[in-house]
């Protein structure tokens, strides 16, 4: 395997609070790799680790060969980094922000309106080539702020939520561009909340949790391993009251949130033929998917 990102066991601190702690992962080239988490898991503080904008207390870390942090300039010349909220210059057309850019990575000028085109046409941006930032949208800003990521011709993208707040168009487009990435060959690391987004775009990934890795493997190996395969979801005001009496007797593991209970069963039917006589609440039947897999390791419990 050509390995692009390596970390064993990968350890950061702050105060005496263990942010990192222990994750080791490594990355092979043309691969799709997803970080989850809840808020305050460290999944941004190990992307930090890895672009070796910080230094670990503990544990060792290779991107593209070159150790980080002690040589992390001359990895991120090979590298594209997507943040979470877009920084592009609103003083700069479309063009011109990506010309900038390409520049950091000490590109001659014609070697990046050499590029331009390509970029542009990526974003599907050519119409937009003269236009500054604050008259694009959400989503054209969003698909620049990718484009100018690949200005370097990088050989690993790291994404930190790359679609959070756009309209569900604009995120297909998004997933569409990130999958011609790695066709291409390019390695991709990235975060995200949507668990979708994980499913479609993610050969592999790691469930972190108070910075621990508690999960690594394909989304579908994921699934099968931790969770049963049917979900049926039981709604209505007594729902409570329904669980403590019959849930039990229908799956072997069940979650009440609020107004909904989650039953995970093997076999669905039983409790669905019992529910059918119990006209006062509704339910959803449905297979297993990542959400309940993430939801089952990390708890349901809301973080800041």
């Amino acid at each position: 395997m050509n390995i692009v990102l390596s970390t064993q066991n990968l350890h950061k601190s702050y105060a005496g609070q263990a942010v990192v702690d222990g994750v080791s992962i490594t990355l092979s080239k043309g691969e799709c790799y997803g970080l989850l988490g809840p808020n305050g898991a460290g999944k941004t503080t190990t992307l930090r680790l890895m672009l070796g904008l910080i230094e670990p207390d503990g544990g060792n870390l290779s991107l593209l060969g070159h150790a980080v942090p002690r040589h992390a300039r001359e990895a991120r010349l090979r590298v594209g980094v997507v943040p979470q909220v877009d920084n592009l210059d609103p003083d700069f057309t479309v063009a011109e922000n990506l010309l900038v850019y390409g520049r950091y990575f000490g590109m001659q000028d014609r070697e990046i309106e050499t590029r331009l085109p390509a970029l542009l046409e990526f974003a599907n941006l050519a119409h937009k080539r003269d236009v500054r930032i604050p008259a694009l949208s959400g989503g054209m800003k969003r698909r620049l702020t990718l484009a100018r990521a690949l200005v370097n011709d990088p050989d690993i993208i790291f994404l930190d939520e790359p679609t959070t707040g756009l309209d569900p168009q604009a995120r297909h487009l998004i997933w569409q561009r990130l999958r011609e990435l790695t066709a291409q060959g390019k390695t991709l690391l990235l975060t995200t909340h949507f668990m979708d987004e994980a499913e479609r775009l993610c050969h592999r990934l790691a469930i972190l949790d108070h910075g621990r890795m508690v999960a690594e493997d394909s989304p579908r190996e994921l699934i099968a391993q931790h969770i049963e395969p049917q979900v049926v979801e039981v709604f209505g005001e007594r729902v409570a009251a329904w669980a403590q009496e019959h849930a039990a007797q229908y799956s072997k593991r069940f979650e009440v949130s609020g107004e909904t209970t989650f039953c995970y069963v093997g076999d669905a039917q039983p409790l669905l033929a019992h529910l059918q006589q119990h006209g006062e609440l509704r339910y959803l039947h449905r297979p297993a998917n990542l959400e309940d897999v993430f939801l089952k390791l990390t708890g349901r419990e809301m973080r800041e």
